[in-house]
């Protein structure tokens, strides 16, 4: 397959015709109407330092359904204990360059540059990027970010300071989708940690066809989501 090289334009390829690997399209830009349509499209950008702008769909995409969350008993006693308090929106910008620095402390590459972190600090002010934060004795001990549209919640990045901070994060933010009848959280690609709470590998199609269901889409549009300050 082909890998496209976008334009000024503000269009994407059909995402089923990215690469084995999913890598669809290069260039572009990091503005909010092209994030958000790359988001609605079910495309996302991920690329690391002195590299082009990368947009990826991998097939297949790896998603957490609300009603599916897996809450082992040991991390439900560790929620009830309410070891640590959970806020929406209230550190956005240190909870996306914790989940970079992170990364970068534990030798790894990360794709949120400052240019990326400069986007998703835009989105948030728009209203469609959000963070979910875990503090403990008013230090932030995790922290997830991730784009929301209409009944979807499309997850990019989390970080834990505390042992299983970022799965009490996960947990409780996937029950407020739940009881808000969101379709999915999208995780993008597998990992261990998220496999064990629940997540699984969809069919790149089946995605698709439910971001068209559920009035996303290229042509979709997509309504802000305002989360609660506090998470129980």
């Amino acid at each position: 397959m082909p890998v496209f090289r976008l334009t000024d334009e503000l269009i994407f390829p059909d995402p089923r015709l990215a690469t084995q690997e999913g890598l669809l399209a290069v260039g572009g830009d990091l503005s909010p109407e092209r994030l958000l349509l790359a988001y609605r499209s079910g495309i996302f950008p991920w690329y690391g330092e002195n590299e082009p702008i990368l947009w990826w769909s991998p097939d297949p995409r790896c998603v957490l359904f609300p009603q599916e969350i897996y809450v082992s008993r040991r991390l439900e006693r560790l929620i009830r204990q309410r070891r640590f308090q959970l806020t929406s929106n209230r550190a956005f910008a240190q909870v996306v360059a914790s989940c970079a620095d992170v990364r970068v402390k534990h030798g790894q590459q990360t794709w949120l540059i400052a240019e990326m972190q400069a986007a998703y600090q835009k989105l948030h002010e728009l209203g469609f990027a959000h963070s979910v934060e875990a503090w403990e004795d008013d230090e932030l001990v995790g922290g997830l970010y991730g784009v929301a549209l209409g009944k979807f919640f499309f997850g990019e990045s989390m970080f834990h300071r505390r042992t299983n901070a970022s799965k009490v994060i996960l947990a409780q933010l996937v029950r407020y989708l739940d009881r808000e009848e969101f379709i999915l959280l999208d995780c993008q690609v597998p990992n261990p940690h998220l496999a064990s709470m629940g997540a699984r590998d969809l069919p790149r199609e089946d995605f698709l066809e439910l971001l068209a269901a559920g009035g996303l889409g290229p042509g979709g549009d997509g309504e802000k989501v305002k989360l609660p300050a506090n998470l129980p």
